[in-house]
């Protein structure tokens, strides 16, 4: 198989990458790779091999057409991770949002229609169903996203469904809880905490820290979009939970104990705006079809993140430090979602 990767040198995407060219998921043990990214500044061409024989790199942007007809064909499917993905900076700006995570989706399926490639998988969020008080949600919840950001995901998905019914494209969506592991950039919590306890840091949390969140490994979280793509029935969403949902008071005391500080360590900051309680997914459709279930705990997970970020500084202080406003405003409050 050939597989084209839409944002493959982010941080969930080059993981799935890595995996696979490592062999990682059976049956795709000879696929080749083409990663799309335009390397904004989440992505990063550090996070993938840098000479693969099965990995071509190009980088460009999923909303130029006229790019994706030229490499789609020969292609047998596409993993469509390319996202502008950080909730603060779709709060301060939506407009780049909208622009990659629905242009970008509705350009990328016009153009497997035209070169007609099949098979696409659309990695999406939980975020798109909003907040829920009490219970987890199943793939029939109504979407109801809170924020910019998934909202311009939301509309994405609801684009993929549309091209699965209109066109028959065969289409699956994948909506995942909140994904950690090495080289996630430090906007996000787990690895901007981690981070500023590395440099001394303090740690803003936002408001009381009561929101709560469901963690998943993104080893995990890639093996899911792995079965799906294999799988997966056509015109389908599939939810990718971790099953563990925590506090992010809670993440923080875990991070203070394992970078060594204390709690004078947290900076207490306003809350953002039309910031979702609680985020908790059903899984039962996946596990059930499919036969996912996550592998890692996250207490081993969480601490095997901070010993990577702890032994690889020098990957994280050049994405860290970029001149970038609007990363400086991220740093200023927690980036979870």
């Amino acid at each position: 198989m050939r597989l084209l990767v839409t944002g493959g040198a982010g941080f969930i995407g080059s993981h799935f990458v890595r995996t696979l060219l490592d062999g990682g998921y059976p049956g795709h043990e000879e696929d080749r790779v083409t990663v799309l990214d335009k390397l904004t500044y989440a992505g990063n061409r550090e996070n993938l091999p840098a000479a693969h024989p099965r990995l071509d790199f190009v980088r460009g942007d999923v909303c130029d057409e006229a790019l994706l007809r030229s490499l789609l064909p020969g292609h047998d499917a596409v993993v469509h991770f390319a996202a502008e993905s950080h909730v603060d900076r779709s709060v301060h700006s939506a407009a780049e949002f909208v622009r990659t995570n629905v242009g970008g989706t509705q350009t990328l399926l016009d153009a497997c229609l035209a070169t007609g490639v099949g098979r696409v998988v659309h990695v999406s969020t939980d975020e798109v169903y909003g907040s829920i008080d009490e219970g987890a949600w199943t793939e029939e919840r109504p979407l109801l996203p809170n924020s910019p950001y998934a909202a311009s995901k939301a509309s994405s998905d609801l684009i993929a469904r549309a091209y699965w019914r209109t066109h028959g494209l065969d289409v699956s969506i994948t909506r995942c809880s909140n994904n950690y592991g090495p080289h996630q950039h430090p906007e996000k919590l787990i690895p901007l905490f981690v981070t500023n306890l590395l440099e001394g840091e303090r740690v803003p949390l936002y408001g009381d820290g009561r929101n709560v969140r469901e963690w998943l490994h993104v080893d995990d979280h890639c093996r899911a979009i792995a079965l799906v793509l294999d799988r997966g029935r056509s015109g389908e969403v599939y939810n990718v939970g971790g099953g563990n949902e925590q506090t992010n008071l809670h993440i923080t005391e875990r991070l203070l104990a394992l970078c060594g500080a204390d709690a004078s360590a947290v900076r207490r900051v306003a809350d953002r705006k039309g910031h979702d309680l609680r985020y908790a997914l059903d899984e039962t459709k996946i596990r059930e079809e499919l036969g996912y279930a996550p592998r890692i705990p996250f207490e081993q997970g969480l601490a095997d993140t901070v010993a990577w970020y702890r032994d690889n500084p020098g990957w994280w202080k050049a994405v860290k430090h970029r001149t970038d406003d609007l990363g400086r405003k991220g740093r200023e409050g927690t980036t979870t979602s």
